[in-house]
């Protein structure tokens, strides 16, 4: 009897798995770049690098107490709006 119970638990968890579509198949197609939109890709992403070198870094600077504070209380008013 419990190997009765045993198969139809196990038939049925594999039906289930069976029913769902391979992976393989639910990707979109292949398309494979061409030699040109690749060099474009690697291009555009360097000269996002190099503009990215050229701002100046903005530094954080430390907040003052009364910063904090304010800080401080805004989060804990948001905090207590969000248990509301």
């Amino acid at each position: 009897m419990m190997r009765l119970a045993l198969s139809v638990v196990l038939f049925l968890s594999l039906n289930g798995a069976f029913a769902q579509p391979a992976k393989h198949q639910q990707g979109r197609p292949q398309q494979q770049m061409s030699q040109e939109e690749r060099q474009r890709m690697r291009e555009d992403v360097r000269e996002a690098y190099r503009q990215r070198q050229d701002r100046p870094a903005q530094k954080m600077r430390q907040m003052s107490p009364e910063e904090r504070g304010k800080l401080r209380r805004d989060i804990e008013d948001a905090n207590r709006d969000l248990k509301r």
